[in-house]
């Protein structure tokens, strides 16, 4: 990722825009991540129907 377009400020009016950028990219990041998932477990499942709504 490109992290070095965003400078580290030391005063704090820049940090929150910062860290609110980087929060932004982690969720996006983890989004994909469980988009995936879902879409594994949901091809596991059909192998298997064992109702997996259990949990």
């Amino acid at each position: 990722m490109s992290e070095e377009s965003v400078p580290q400020q030391g005063g704090g009016a820049g940090q929150p825009k910062g860290l609110l950028q980087q929060m932004e990219e982690l969720m996006a990041a983890l989004n994909a991540d469980l988009s995936a998932l879902d879409a594994d477990l949901q091809s596991a499942g059909r192998g298997s129907q064992e109702s997996g709504e259990a949990g």
